[in-house]
């Protein structure tokens, strides 16, 4: 039984999730059905059927929804008593229905009928299949019974709907623009990274040219981090049991966690997380208030077990580089370096080119949490108010917290439109009591500190991944592996290429000279595919002026330019961005 729409879209979304189980059940009678809801985008429907669907089938079962809709039937809704609806879907084979139905514990149960197909459902739905013009389906994909990897694996069929012919076309718009921005694709074009098989799902291996991005980007962070107050730390990449024990890692996410290799008689584990060792950093001297608060920072790798079906490209991975950082501050430091940390993690990404974005503040979990009460309200009213203070709107993400603490995460949104999780800036009264850390108060009295973890751009994976699909590969000067790629017409000008890419390079530009004896169109055709931002072209009348024909990405013809002066104006593009710095 779905939850609940909660909009009048969500509503027209599963009313079309319902339809299309019709459809699917007059095309293909043999198939069970088990759930259908509404989701973000759209809505999907989950089936048992021992064929796959094909694009065929989405195109017979589009139709069909047609067909059905221009029917008029009324959705009607029915009251039926739990062993009434138990005895009518034994009587049909429907298994998944039984499932749901034994863990609903009210005596009655609603169905909603369209036509010939009866659903449990709780509702609400349109009027009549009439109201449902507008829609589209997108895609198959398998999903476990209840997301569980030991259940049966059934199909997920994908679609969409909204209210006009308009949105629609809007939408499925967006979604060809992803297509050609997706990161994998582009990665593989341009040759930025791979994951490769028999090396392991989940495992990237950075390339040339997106390894130089990656440094990049890793020396950016450093250096903004060293200019905002935090000194940097490198720690192992495995630690022993008793660690995670500790931590609370092996309590609450053992499950994420790889398992453990024998040394020397003992457990280790890699690490899923660097937090348990920066406070053994932290352990290994006795602090004073005076030497607080204390931000270390760490470009730390760690691995975590995913399923391999929620495995994607950069986006979901098993071994990721995290931006981490850890903040351990006295209670009353506690709200202004919540909001120090806020604004830093903004002007990182505004660097960046992500300048819109959504905040939410996390609460409590349902259940695998740790700590009172009292203590999860007043962080979380804490975080609440640091958002506010700093003059940002928030929405309250219900049970969205970390079993540790509150947090807040920062959601960007992309040139398209789509919003990514990359910031978060977590509370902690768990870990500091764990590992019994304290410092030395003005009374002289041993007291524990606050503990704020926090992470700018989420990992590397991902965070590159984002930043290709934002740029859709055509990456600012900054960024860019090559800046510019310098090609000769004939052998003559080969010396002049390579003299234009020294005076580059001297600058700590990133040239490249293509003097391979090929059509000058064909070259350009190259470095245009490769997304560069300048082609420069040299013949005999640019090496007796000194000058380089200049070509723009988008095939922008800017003409002859000395090349003292295009270097000079390069250097200035090309310059890391510039954020506030707070010591």
């Amino acid at each position: 039984m779905e939850n609940k729409p909660e909009t009048e879209l969500d509503t027209l979304r599963h009313s079309t999730a319902h339809l299309m189980a019709a459809a699917v059940m007059q095309l293909f009678p043999e198939t069970k059905v088990a759930i259908g809801p509404s989701i973000e985008d759209g809505f999907y429907y989950d089936f048992d059927r021992p064929t796959p669907f094909t694009p065929e089938d989405l195109e017979k079962i589009e139709q069909k929804m047609k067909e059905i809709a221009k029917g008029n039937h009324p959705f009607v809704c029915t009251t039926k008593y739990k062993h009434e609806a138990v005895e009518y879907f034994k009587s049909i084979n429907e298994k998944y229905k039984l499932e749901i139905l034994q863990e609903i514990p009210d005596d009655k149960v609603t169905f909603y009928q369209s036509g010939d197909f009866l659903d449990l459902c709780r509702g609400p739905h349109v009027g009549y299949t009439s109201k449902i013009k507008h829609f589209k389906l997108l895609s198959v994909a398998g999903a476990y019974w209840r997301g569980d990897e030991k259940r049966e694996q059934l199909q997920r069929i994908y679609g969409t709907a909204f209210s006009t012919k308009e949105e629609l076309a809007e939408y499925l718009n967006k979604l060809e623009e992803a297509k050609k921005r997706d990161h994998r694709k582009l990665g593989k074009e341009l040759n930025l990274f791979s994951v490769n098989e028999e090396v392991g799902p989940g495992l990237v291996l950075w390339h040339p040219k997106g390894a130089r991005i990656r440094m990049i980007i890793e020396d950016f962070w450093r250096n903004q981090h060293l200019a905002n107050g935090y000194d940097l730390t490198y720690t192992p990449h495995i630690g022993r049991s008793n660690l995670w024990e500790t931590s609370g890692h092996l309590g609450f996410y053992k499950e994420n966690m790889y398992a453990p290799m024998q040394i020397d008689g003992q457990d280790y584990f890699v690490k899923p997380m660097n937090c348990p060792f920066h406070i053994m950093i932290y352990n290994n001297a006795l602090y004073s208030y005076r030497d607080l608060p204390l931000r270390w920072a760490e470009l730390g790798t760690v691995y975590r077990y995913e399923k391999s079906g929620v495995l994607h490209g950069l986006m979901r991975v098993r071994g990721f580089t995290q931006d981490d950082a850890h903040l351990i501050c006295a209670p009353e430091q506690m709200p202004s370096e919540i909001r120090r940390v806020l604004r830093f993690c903004l002007d990182m990404l505004k660097a960046f080119g992500f300048s819109q974005y959504n905040i939410y503040v996390a609460t409590k979990p349902k259940k695998d949490s740790v700590g009172d009460d009292k203590s999860w309200a007043d962080a979380t009213v804490a975080l609440q108010e640091a958002v506010k203070a700093e003059g940002l709107d928030c929405v309250i993400d219900e049970g969205g917290g970390a079993f540790y603490g509150p947090k807040i995460d920062i959601k960007i949104k992309d040139a398209i439109g789509r919003e990514w999780q990359c910031s978060t800036i977590q509370f902690d009264f768990n870990e500091p009591e764990r590992f019994d850390m304290t410092y030395v108060d003005k009374e002289g009295k041993k007291v524990r500190p606050y503990m704020i973890h926090r992470a700018l751009m989420g990992s590397l994976e991902r965070f590159f991944g984002v930043l290709v699909e934002h740029y859709a590969g055509a990456f600012p000067a900054w960024l860019a592996p090559e800046q510019a790629v310098i090609m000769n017409i004939t052998e003559g000008q080969i010396e002049y290429a390579k003299s234009i890419a020294a005076k580059m390079k001297a600058l700590g530009l990133r040239p490249r000279v293509d003097d391979r004896n090929e059509k000058i169109g064909l070259k350009i055709r190259e470095a245009s595919m490769a997304k560069v931002p300048y082609i420069l072209v040299v013949g005999d009348k640019e090496k007796e002026a000194n000058t380089v024909s200049v070509r723009a990405r988008g095939n922008l013809d800017l003409g002859a330019r000395p090349v003292e002066a295009f270097i000079q104006e390069l250097a200035k593009e090309a310059a890391y961005p510039l954020i506030n710095a707070e010591i």
